[in-house]
């Protein structure tokens, strides 16, 4: 029997893991297999990256919450029904006067024993100064909403951007990687070759084999890094990481605009952040209206109906009933608070002068940003340039060193050293690569170029 109970359980957490793996499944994106270009891969962010999908749940709930502020204004009906039993009725005294007993206090019990009532009330909200202030806001707070999801749709696009380019910087230095694997095989092969017929000592040798050791070590780290930067960008798309992603676009052809832009002293109007502060303002405004209008009276209507049932018998109590109607008007006007609407009105006041500061900040803040992103651009076309160069360069010097040394009149030294010059003005050129497609990226976002 114990053992049937133990094979049971087994069998009870078996199942209980199952569900829970299947609810895990549900729970999170399904593993796909696709292959992108930049504009599909950013089309793709704006409808699975989850910093976009909260943005879009922000604007539901700031739609919801205006229709809450909306509906303070609509009628407000509600039920309301009750019972009682007196297990003891109230007793009040009475002048001994009304029993012919002067000068006593007689005791008398009031009402019965159930009683039972059932009722609705209306209220209608007439005139608040709130309340009109909160319908005047309710379009600029939809509007705070919806450009908090435009913010975010543009720093995605940002993000998969670089990310994308990242991967398309990795793959060209693993393809140079490749390449000089592939001549420097060639040349260890003929060396070694060369070394078992006496033409060259094995130091020549050795250091050629150095050369591949070091070029293999790279190639896995550049493989590693390649993969580091495909599950990044699968990150910033949205995407499971277990996910297959080939990558449709190459570096020539989403090859940076080698124009130098003009300096623009209002590009800060293109920039979402500055229009989101001044939606901000708006709200901050609006604010100090609401407060401003606490000082004014309020003014509703209310009604309600109800229906009394009284009895010292609990079968009869439902027999007979009593019924009441009520209307009527209630104003409300406030008089003395304390100061605390007052302060109320200079802190919004205060808070309009934040904001307009913050906006003199943001602006410069971004004209300073436009600058350093032009000035940096700058820079790396003309290091890109140069870069390019001198990587052409190292192939002609390799290029001369091999003929020499394959003729006898060269070392093999200089061989090495120009595969080495090679590799290093490489890398120089995959850096400065990466930095103008990057650069040209934070130009577009810092201009306010980038539009979603």
């Amino acid at each position: 029997m114990k053992k049937n109970n133990t094979t049971m359980k087994y069998k009870y957490l078996s199942l209980m893991i199952c569900i829970c793996i299947g609810l895990s499944a549900n729970a999170q994106p399904a593993d796909t297999v696709a292959a992108f270009s930049l504009k599909q891969a950013i089309d793709y962010a704006q409808n699975h990256q989850v910093s976009i999908l909260n943005a879009r749940i922000d604007e539901d709930i700031a739609r919801n919450t205006v229709k809450q502020t909306i509906g303070i204004g609509l009628p407000q009906v509600s039920g309301n029904a009750n019972f009682q039993d007196f297990i003891k009725l109230p007793t009040s005294l009475l002048p001994g006067e009304f029993f012919g007993q002067p000068g006593t206090q007689v005791p008398v019990q009031f009402g019965v024993k159930y009683q039972s009532s059932v009722g609705l009330e209306l209220n209608q909200l007439l005139f608040d100064g709130s309340y009109l202030v909160g319908l005047q806001a309710a379009k600029t707070y939809k509007e705070l909403s919806n450009k908090n999801l435009t913010r975010t749709r543009i720093e995605t696009a940002v993000a998969v951007t670089k990310a994308y380019y990242s991967v398309l910087v990795s793959n060209e230095q693993l393809s140079l990687v490749d390449a000089n694997l592939a001549r420097l095989r060639k040349t260890l092969s003929d060396t070694e070759a060369m070394f078992k017929n006496g033409f060259v000592e094995k130091i020549d040798v050795d250091r050629l084999t150095v050369l591949q050791n070091n070029l293999d070590t790279e190639r896995e780290n550049v493989i590693r890094l390649l993969a580091l930067n495909v599950n990044l960008l699968k990150f910033q798309m949205g995407m499971t990481i277990n996910s297959s992603l080939v990558l449709t676009d190459s570096i020539t052809s989403l090859q940076a605009d080698q124009t130098v832009l003009e300096r623009d002293s209002s590009a800060y109007r293109n920039r979402i952040e500055y229009s989101l502060l001044e939606t901000q303002k708006k709200v901050n405004e609006f604010d100090l209206k609401r407060y401003k209008s606490q000082f004014l009276p309020s003014l509703s209507a209310f009604g309600s109906t109800s229906q009394s049932f009284q009895s010292n018998n609990f079968s009869e109590l439902f027999s007979s009933n009593f019924p009441s109607t009520i209307i009527g008007l209630r104003l409300s006007v406030p008089i003395i608070s304390g100061g605390i609407k007052l302060n109320q009105v200079r802190n919004a006041k205060l808070v309009i002068l934040k904001t307009q500061n913050d906006l003199v900040n943001l602006r410069n803040g971004i004209n300073l940003e436009v600058d350093q992103a032009q000035t940096t651009y700058s820079n790396s076309l003309k290091s890109l340039d140069n870069q390019k160069r001198n990587m052409e360069l190292a192939q002609e010097v390799l290029r001369v060193s091999k003929i020499k040394y394959e003729q006898g009149v060269g070392s093999s030294i200089e061989v090495t050293t120009a595969e080495t010059s090679l590799k290093e003005s490489q890398n120089n050129y995959i850096n400065a690569l990466y930095d103008l497609m990057i650069n040209r990226v934070n130009v577009d976002k810092a201009s306010g170029r980038i539009i979603y």
